[in-house]
């Protein structure tokens, strides 16, 4: 959506109070560590290599050639894991545990990429109405269930961490669920999901105590939607160019102001169809933003300032145009990322751009 997706979110704000939403029900998600039987080992060494996607999921030629371009990578250069950064089925998500999606748009275009792949969910993943209205939060229940089903995907909760290694870990991800509080269709009427509710407020806990917590070097924030973005999407509180709040990403802004930043090196997002390495402004208190969401599409020829109306971020690096993915090489001393787009017509995978970024 582009044109279109403005107009849609406008509407929304006007027509969110007479939609019929879902509550979850149960025990809140919670943290979990340790990896379900059969399910490929998490790395157990100091010595990283990270591969970052995502918005991947469309099955569609694209995503093939993207994760062509991946495992040219991997076999030259084996990568430990994956984190996937959301979106992982278009356009609408799953409509059950064992939905055939989960085959023919996260197995088959991956394989012989056999290694944990750390998921995080996005707004595609819980549509309602219209893809990628976020509005069904339920929906992406069935992406954690899919943990116990698959030796890849792993998403043991809705959010979670992961310490790598275990003992005296080099780096913790923390993988966090903002879709409550970034829908485009606002779950206005379900106590639970909402920026002050149950769930939010026992992931905001669970989130400060394990960062408080945690012994590692390297401490990664994994979300879908981005805090600084010079994309289409925008940086939260003003996401889509828009002011009408909550869609615009105003509690986004704020989750990550209060839990977030200072506390964690680097903030990993997709959402935004590009590829940035963008600066730390003064509200980031030194945490750099990365998108890495142009595994399957692109925004093209989308502006992503538009009349210079919108902030726009210092950025290292970036990309609308080309597919592509990155590798973040992790040391405990040192934090190294590389950029590669991938050639449509042959799959290979080219380095555009590399960096020592702490």
């Amino acid at each position: 959506m582009s044109v279109d997706r403005r107009g849609f979110l406008t509407g929304t704000a006007a027509t969110a109070a007479g939609v019929a939403a879902f509550a979850a029900t149960g025990t809140p998600a919670r943290a979990e560590n340790a990896p379900a039987t059969g399910k490929f080992p998490l790395p157990d060494t100091d010595r990283l290599r990270i591969l970052l996607t995502g918005d991947a999921g469309t099955g569609e030629r694209p995503q093939w050639q993207v994760a062509d371009g991946m495992r040219e990578q991997h076999a030259r250069e084996p990568f430990s894991l994956a984190l996937g950064l959301g979106d992982n089925v278009y356009e609408h998500g799953l409509w059950s545990d064992d939905d055939a999606q989960f085959a023919t748009k996260f197995e088959d275009p991956n394989h012989d990429l056999d290694f944990p792949w750390l998921m995080v969910q996005g707004n595609h993943d819980n549509s309602s109405i219209l893809p990628g209205d976020g509005g069904w939060l339920l929906r992406g229940d069935h992406e954690v269930a899919y943990h116990a089903r698959s030796a890849r995907w792993f998403m043991p909760s809705r959010y979670y961490s992961v310490r790598i290694p275990e003992q005296q870990p080099v780096v913790e991800f923390f993988v966090l669920d903002l879709n409550p509080i970034a829908a485009y269709l606002p779950p206005l009427f379900q106590p639970y999901w909402a920026a002050d509710g149950q769930f939010m407020t026992e992931q905001a806990a669970w989130l400060d105590q394990a960062l408080d917590e945690s012994p590692a070097k390297w401490k990664i924030a994994c979300t879908h939607h981005p805090y600084l973005n010079n994309g289409p999407h925008r940086n939260a509180g003003e996401y889509e160019g828009l002011s009408i709040e909550p869609i615009n990403g105003r509690y986004v802004k704020d989750f990550f102001e209060a839990h977030v930043l200072g506390r964690c090196q680097f903030l990993l997002s997709g959402h935004d169809h590009s590829l940035q390495v963008l600066e730390p402004n003064a509200a980031a208190k030194g945490t750099r933003q990365i998108i890495s969401g142009a595994a399957a599409k692109s925004v093209h020829g989308e502006p992503y300032n538009a009349g210079g109306k919108h902030t726009v971020n210092g950025a290292l690096y970036e990309n609308y145009t080309d597919l592509g993915f990155m590798v973040l090489d992790l040391t405990p001393t040192s934090a190294d990322l590389g950029v590669y787009t991938v050639d449509l017509s042959n799959g290979r995978s080219a380095n555009v751009f590399q960096r020592r970024l702490a």
